[in-house]
């Protein structure tokens, strides 16, 4: 997906909400437990429910690899399902040597159709840039995350002076443009993404933790909103499993509207992109 068919998305839906599939066996409803492939019958009725409010699909991988084989083919049938103009994101974190790179990128790119992932870059500009050479495909680099552990390498100080993170963020800039490299930015981090911003005014983020990890959607946005948007806002806990009965999907889809409408109004507030 080109950035301008993600902007008119964003336009079109008066959103910018992505919706995080991180489908876990032990939290769907039971109901569903006795069907051939729960999985996906959660997601597709998910997805059916809240696909008018969100512009981005995210599957942690996480949760389709510890299930096998089985989980993989839950995850494919899953993006075929997925609408066509909606943006979807391998949450993988994937990078190594190049070559291994190339090779994840094959996967997720060509064999998964996913049109982003998440990317670690520990290792530097040759384990990302593999995943660079696809046409209209998508890097979202780890930049500033929101689990506690991230304060163990990403607050440390450069040799340069700033925080590790904020290297990441000014040198991967080289590595790609605005219209293939994104960022992770945490949303309890809300009080850094006006920093962030500043290092990259023309960059996407991808920002988790609205919802249930406790991120507040209109301090990120009054931080991270641009002409374009620049955001797309993850939350997955607090849609998916909005209940756990046979209302789940209708549940889902209120929240998601919920979402949306703040989104809507941010989107006008700030004089983004929709007004």
């Amino acid at each position: 997906m080109t950035r301008a068919q993600l902007i008119e998305q964003i336009h079109r839906k008066k959103s910018y909400l992505c919706v995080g599939l991180d489908t876990d066996l032990t939290k769907i409803p039971k109901h569903l437990l006795s069907l051939p492939d729960p999985v996906f019958e959660f997601n597709r009725q998910i997805i059916d429910a809240t696909h008018e409010y969100c512009i981005a699909y995210k599957p942690n991988l996480a949760f389709y690899e510890a299930l096998g084989a089985k989980g993989w083919e839950s995850l494919e049938k899953t993006i075929d399902y997925i609408p066509k103009d909606i943006f979807t994101i391998a949450d993988a974190k994937r990078g190594d040597i190049g070559n291994t790179s190339s090779l994840y990128a094959k996967a997720f790119f060509e064999q998964m159709k996913f049109d982003a992932i998440t990317v670690a870059p520990y290792m530097g500009e040759d384990s990302v840039k593999p995943f660079l050479e696809f046409k209209d495909k998508w890097v979202i680099v780890l930049a500033h995350t929101s689990n506690p552990g991230s304060a163990d390498f990403q607050l440390m100080q450069s040799v340069k002076g700033g925080a590790l993170y904020e290297e990441v963020i000014a040198k991967s800039q080289a590595w790609g443009t605005p219209d293939n490299l994104m960022f992770v930015v945490g949303a309890t981090r809300a009080d850094k993404i006006a920093g962030i911003r500043a290092l990259a005014p023309h960059h996407f983020f991808l920002v988790p933790g609205v919802g249930a990890q406790g991120g507040d959607l209109a301090q990120v946005s009054a931080a991270g909103l641009t002409r374009e948007c620049g955001l797309i806002v993850n939350s997955s806990r607090a849609i998916i499993y909005s209940s756990s009965g046979i209302d789940f999907a209708q549940a889902a889809s209120t929240a998601a509207r919920e979402v949306q409408q703040e989104m809507k109004a941010l989107l006008e507030k700030y004089s983004a992109i929709g007004n």
